[in-house]
C-alpha cells in the first residue's frame, strides 16, 4: 500500500484557500500509483483558535462532499488530517476518512486537548472510544496530535488489530525532540507502522516542525519530510513486516493486563 503525505503550510483562518491548496496539490504532485493520501491536523482554519467560531466547518457539510468528490475524482483514498467542525454543543477536531468510491467510512474527534494552547477553551473533547478502520484489507487507527502522548489510546488500537496509526498533527518545532522519539516508541511498543502529517508552517507566532514520518514496527525509519519546509512524502509499506515482527516478538501474547491496574 503507498501513501502520500501531503506536509502542509496551513493558511490560518482561511478554508477556501486551504481548499485551493490541497486541490492543487492532488493535481500536480500525486504520482498515479498511490493508493492512500494524509493530509495534516486542522488544515482547513489552522490553529487560529480565537477564530473557530467564524471559520470551523458546519457538521462537516462543507468539507466532507469536498473530500469526496476530491477522492473519486482522483481515485485515492483520503486520510483527511482534521478540521475544525461545529457542530451543536460546540467546535470539535474531527478526522474523516473517505473511500476512493467517495464514501465516508470513519470520522474521530480529537479526545486529548492541549492545555498549553487553551485547546479547551476554544474546542470540545471527543466523546468516543478510539476505533479502527480498514483501506484495501489493511486495519487503520487515527490520532490527532497531542494523542500521540498517551500510549493506552495508542494500545487499544493495537489491540483491535491496527497495522498501521495515522498521527496528522500541527506539532510546534519547539518540542520537535518529543515529535521524533514518541513516534519511534509507539511503532516499536505496539509493533505497527507510524505514518505522521505534520504541519510546515506557522501560526501566531508558534512555528510547525514538518518531519512526517513513516516508521516500520520495527522502529526503522522508512522515511521523513523535511524540517519546517511543505513537502510531500511518499512511502510504501508492507504488511507482511508487521505480520513478521509480531510472530517474532509477541508482545501482545505476553500481555497480563491482569497486573497492570
Amino acid at each position: 500500500m503507498k501513501f502520500a503525505i501531503y506536509q502542509m503550510d496551513v493558511i490560518p483562518a482561511n478554508p477556501e484557500a486551504n481548499k485551493a491548496k490541497i486541490i492543487d496539490w492532488m493535481e500536480t504532485e500525486l504520482v498515479q500509483d498511490v493508493d492512500t493520501v494524509v493530509l495534516p491536523e486542522m488544515w482547513n482554519a489552522g490553529y487560529a483558535l480565537d477564530q473557530l467560531e467564524e471559520y470551523a466547518d458546519k457538521d462537516g457539510r462543507d468539507i466532507v462532499p469536498f473530500l469526496k468528490n476530491l477522492a473519486k475524482q482522483h481515485d485515492k483514498h483520503i486520510i483527511a488530517g482534521s478540521i475544525a467542525n461545529k457542530r451543536e454543543d460546540g467546535i470539535y477536531n474531527t478526522s474523516y476518512i473517505i473511500t476512493k468510491q467517495g464514501e465516508l467510512i470513519h470520522q474521530y474527534d480529537k479526545m486529548h486537548l492541549v492545555p498549553m494552547l487553551d485547546e479547551h477553551v476554544f474546542l470540545q473533547a471527543g466523546k468516543e472510544k478510539g476505533k479502527i478502520f480498514e483501506l484495501d484489507g489493511m486495519k487503520i487507527g487515527v490520532v490527532i496530535c497531542y494523542d500521540l502522548r498517551f500510549p493506552e489510546l495508542m494500545r487499544s488500537l493495537a489491540l483491535l488489530g491496527a497495522e498501521v496509526i495515522i498521527v496528522v498533527a500541527q506539532w510546534p518545532t519547539s518540542r520537535r525532540v518529543h515529535w521524533h522519539y514518541l513516534q519511534y516508541a509507539r511503532a516499536i511498543e505496539n509493533q505497527c507502522y507510524i505514518i505522521s502529517a505534520n504541519s510546515s508552517g506557522e501560526c501566531n507566532g508558534t512555528q510547525f516542525a514538518g518531519e512526517s514520518y513513516v516508521i516500520e514496527p520495527t522502529g526503522k525509519l522508512v522515511t521523513e519530510g523535511p524540517k519546517e519546509k511543505e513537502a510531500t512524502i511518499i512511502a510504501e509499506i508492507d504488511r507482511d513486516i508487521v505480520t513478521q515482527f509480531r510472530k517474532d516478538i509477541p508482545i501482545f501474547k505476553s500481555r497480563v493486563p491482569h497486573l497492570y491496574e
